[in-house]
């Protein structure tokens, strides 16, 4: 293993023989008066003071006597190289002792020594140090190294003039009466102690706060657990609401349908043409209010899961030819054009009812939404086995910010439109969500005053969870072939 420490960058400050019990205490001091000479704070001081006392003891007390040697390292070197680290303040303790027969085990905490805990003096100083190595071998002795890296502040800058500088001034002092530095050692003790019980006072305030904040989570997890119920029976709630009273409104409606037509188509001698004019507007009302029914009754089986999604073979060319029929007399202003583009020749797998009613709905808001211009539909091959049908128009287009809006229930974008044209905001929410059960998605891309593209796209085979993957054996997916005419009008 590669060592953090090398001779070739250092700027020696002390070397201290270890001969007396007062020379251990005499090598803290010094450590300490080093690490306040370059910078360090009272804490940091006395972190370095006892690492270097914790290995001088053992050396002292283990192989009878050693050195203590503080120098600085990591500053330039004199072929103009640099350390891979900062200035640091590096003590070395080497003594002649038996050695460490296992050093391995000691750094491990495995070694136990006189009824001490395994290796306590090298275990702490090695926690107090920013780097740490210990060589040993029996009969040859222990050579100890640790370092503290310099403050930001006092690194910054730093030469070997000023490190010469430390050494001169550390060789100037004199040793200080030992009972003095026990009197140190007893205040930065103290000082430690109050530092830990305020520092413990503050553990416990914030595990308090914690306390209090775990049981504020606790209720507001309950009440969450609460509202989720609460939702969820009001939507149950909602959905049965739905489709009860689209149940109750759907029988007085089928007879005013049916009495309006047999008035329209049944009556002898006819009716006069005012007569027949005001039944035409009621009939047209039931009708409005029939497909609003359907949809409620439609969301509040989607909502509830009862629908079921039945996947058949699906002739693309044939289906837009009977939406083509179905709305070749919606279109009621001769300035709106209804093209459906001709259609590839291609067979897809897919719920065909709910398939038209997506596309019912995308045509005829594209339809109510345009005053002049076109409505263009088209499919083409999408992505991944995919098929899109794209509904076109030249309408009033749809603000960027309320894009999402109008798939939400019972919403309408508010502007000059509505006073022409009516409607409840349930048909683009319902036909996302029929999209979502072909296993599919409808988009949208818009901009005010230039039009809007609404894109279902589809999987080409039932992809549904559970859809059995042989479900309609043998029938044939034909490939997309280019589209070779300009498209068909419908008016």
């Amino acid at each position: 293993m590669a060592s953090d420490f090398r001779d070739d960058d250092v700027a020696p400050l002390l070397s201290l023989e270890l001969r007396h019990d007062a020379d251990v205490v005499l090598a803290r001091q010094r450590a300490r008066e080093a690490a306040a000479l370059l910078g360090f704070d009272a804490q940091e001081q006395t972190r370095v003071a006892t690492a270097v006392s914790e290995i001088a003891r053992n050396a002292f007390r283990h192989a009878g006597g050693g050195r203590v040697e503080l120098a600085l390292d990591g500053l330039p070197r004199p072929d103009g190289g640099s350390a891979a680290h900062g200035p640091r303040l590096r003590a070395r303790v080497i003594d002649a002792g038996p050695g460490i027969a296992d050093v391995d085990a000691v750094l491990a905490g495995r070694t136990a020594t006189a009824g001490a805990p395994p290796g306590l003096g090298i275990l702490s100083a090695r926690r107090l140090s920013d780097a740490f190595e210990i060589t040993s071998a029996p009969g040859a002795g222990t050579r100890v190294t640790l370092a503290r890296a310099l403050p930001a502040r006092a690194a910054a800058g730093l030469t070997r003039a000023r490190a010469a500088a430390v050494a001169a001034d550390l060789a100037r002092r004199g040793a200080d009466d030992p009972l003095q530095e026990l009197a140190r050692q007893n205040a930065e003790l103290l000082r430690l102690m109050d530092a830990m019980r305020r520092r413990e006072d503050e553990v416990e305030r914030l595990n308090r706060e914690l306390e209090e904040t775990n049981r504020g989570v606790l209720a507001l997890y309950a009440e969450l657990d609460e509202r989720a119920k609460e939702l969820k029976r009001a939507s149950e709630l909602k959905s049965r609401f739905l489709s009860n009273v689209s149940h109750e409104l759907r029988t007085p409606l089928t007879s005013i349908l049916n009495i309006s037509r047999l008035m329209l188509d049944h009556t002898p001698g006819g009716l006069p043409e005012e007569q027949r004019r005001q039944l035409g507007f009621v009939r047209t009302a039931a009708q409005s209010l029939g497909e609003i029914v359907n949809d409620l009754l439609d969301l509040a089986k989607i909502e509830a899961g009862r629908v079921d999604v039945r996947p058949a073979r699906v002739d693309v060319a044939e289906f837009l030819g009977t939406l083509r029929g179905m709305f070749r007399a919606m279109v009621a202003s001769e300035a709106v054009t209804l093209t459906f583009d001709e259609a590839p020749r291609l067979t897809l797998i897919a719920d065909e009812g709910k398939l038209a009613q997506v596309l019912r709905n995308l045509i005829s808001n594209a339809l109510k939404y345009t005053e002049r211009g076109e409505v263009r539909v088209s499919v083409v091959a999408g992505p991944s086995d995919t098929v899109a049908f794209r509904v076109a128009d030249t309408g009033i287009g749809i603000a960027p910010e309320h894009q999402e809006r109008v798939f939400e229930e019972f919403s309408q974008v508010e502007g000059p439109h509505q006073r022409r044209v009516k409607g409840t905001g349930l048909g683009l929410s319902l036909s996302r969500q029929l999209a979502r059960l072909l296993g599919g998605t409808l988009t949208l891309e818009s901009a005010l005053g230039v039009g809007s593209t609404f894109t279902l796209t589809i999987p080409r085979e039932d992809t549904r969870p559970g859809a059995p993957a042989d479900a309609l054996p043998g029938l044939p997916v034909v490939g997309v072939e280019p589209v070779l005419s300009t498209g068909e009008v419908a008016r």
